[in-house]
């Protein structure tokens, strides 16, 4: 998209919102770097140059726009469709892997060299690992100074900067103020500070339109007690972190998602961000996706009655796993009750002072180790749930942001008891793969024939090819069409 200089001009001066975050508009006169809808009159073509990412304009020399915060655009869509090794080191990069771990972890779990990673990112995105984790670490780093009380010293470790000498350097580069200045600004003229109960509050931003109704009303529906809840209006759940767990709040608006995060460290804070987009399916380009649906003149008046549908994804990708094999051919308060029963018997518990969270999910590792006999599902669902939390803790079956996803598929179907639909229900979920598709669903099924579309397996797969590479959104338009309380926002 940044080489069509012709078209990013056309989207400058449109201001055209659906393009934040697909590229970067640098101006050579003012040093400054903006999103594509950045509200100020737009510079002259000659002044302007296009970059792939917000790294690759801090690499050139350019410093953000105070006005627009392009480093608070949602991420580029393409991450979310494309399955190749780019695409997967991106989704890694965005889950702070590199702070954790470094470019040789990142190069372990991709399979490559280090040298190699460098030249596929420069190549593609204008700058390394190191490059984008460190416009990452600047965009948390700003989270923390405005949002906590906490001491900027403190900041700086826990946006995952080396020294308080790199954190700083980067802050007045990127920004051009310092910490200390970027912290009054954000306090006002009253010197209001964020109060020092923990929370950190957000603003997720995402590409409208958004319709939230199936979205929150999927995870309020199927919340599992004592992980989650529906409560003032807001989804809320449970999170399990790579330095110590969290709670996290989510509630709807008109132009963003508020966010309330609670983390017992926060150095968490990238990782918990990166897991509630994902859930949320923010980063998605809902005006792409639609129209290729809308083509369809059976799935039109279906989109055009509430276009901006998200496909609801999942925290933990195993979690989902070991969730959608208690769901099988059950009803949604049945499998509640399986992973409701599960949780209080090998979940971690937690405090939570604002309502009714009491464990975190059980990893693999404590239910690979579980009696069979204390599970009330039937026998063979009991050695489908033993094999696959036994595979996923020893490794053998790996399911992350950078997992290859046919070969996730495939090692799912070789497991005992796995079929089409939990595989692809998983895909969709878990993996976040835009093109799942659900054919023998039966509430897939019900919703074509009601449309007039093939309602066979075979024959509605033949039909959906005209849908890829967004099936998964199709399917959430086809289950709309049924009053089920996964339909609807709860009151």
């Amino acid at each position: 998209m940044h080489t069509d200089t012709e078209r990013c001009v056309r989207a400058v001066r449109s201001k055209d919102a659906r393009f934040d975050g697909v590229f970067f508009t640098a101006v050579r006169t003012t040093r400054i770097y903006c999103r594509p809808s950045c509200p100020v009159v737009p510079p002259k073509p000659e002044n302007m140059e296009f970059h792939p990412s917000a790294a690759s304009c801090q690499r050139a020399g350019f410093r953000a726009c105070k006005r627009c915060r392009p480093d608070t655009s949602p991420g580029s869509p393409q991450w979310n469709v494309r399955a190749d090794a780019v695409a997967r080191a991106m989704r890694l990069i965005q889950d702070g892997v590199v702070d954790r771990e470094g470019v040789p972890g990142l190069a372990r779990r991709l399979g490559w060299s280090t040298r190699q990673i460098e030249r596929q990112l420069l190549a593609e995105l204008g700058a390394g690992p190191l490059a984008l984790a460190r416009a990452q670490r600047a965009q948390t780093a700003r989270v923390l100074i405005e949002t906590t009380p906490l001491p900027l010293g403190e900041v700086a470790f826990a946006a995952g900067f080396s020294s308080v000498r790199a954190f700083n350097e980067t802050v007045r580069e990127v920004f051009a103020l310092t910490p200390g200045e970027l912290r009054a600004r954000a306090a006002g003229p009253a010197g209001h500070r964020a109060p020092a109960s923990g929370a950190i509050t957000l603003r997720l931003p995402f590409r409208a339109p958004l319709e939230p109704s199936n979205l929150f009303g999927h995870l309020a529906a199927t919340a599992v007690p004592g992980v989650e809840e529906w409560r003032d209006g807001a989804y809320r759940r449970t999170l399990n972190l790579p330095y110590g767990h969290g709670t996290v709040a989510l509630a709807p608006r008109a132009d963003h998602i508020a966010c309330r995060l609670s983390l017992t460290d926060p150095r968490d804070l990238t990782h918990a961000i990166s897991r509630c987009r994902r859930l949320l399916d923010l980063d998605a380009d809902p005006v792409a996706v639609d129209e290729r649906l809308r083509a369809d003149p059976l799935l039109a008046p279906l989109v055009d009655a509430a276009p901006g549908r998200r496909v609801p994804g999942s925290v933990d990708p195993a979690e989902f796993a070991v969730r959608a094999v208690l769901g099988q051919q059950v009803s949604t308060t049945a499998a509640r009750t399986h992973a409701a029963r599960l949780v209080a018997a090998h979940g971690t518990p937690v405090d939570d002072p604002e309502g009714g969270l009491t464990h975190l999910f059980p990893e693999p590792a404590a239910l690979a180790a579980l009696d069979p006999e204390t599970l009330a599902l039937p026998r063979s669902r009991r050695a489908t749930l033993l094999t696959l939390v036994r595979a996923l803790a020893d490794g053998s079956l790996p399911l992350g942001p950078a997992d290859d996803r046919e070969e996730a598929r495939a090692r799912l179907l070789a497991l005992p008891g796995f079929g089409p639909w939990t595989t692809e229900i998983i895909a969709m979920r878990a993996l976040g793969d835009p093109d799942a598709f659900l054919p023998g669903d039966l509430g897939v099924r019900r919703a074509a024939e009601g449309l007039g579309l093939p309602a066979t397996p075979a024959a509605l797969t033949a039909r959906a090819a005209h849908w890829r590479p967004w099936r998964a959104y199709a399917v959430q338009y086809l289950w709309a069409t049924d009053s089920h309380p996964i339909n609807h926002l709860p009151s």
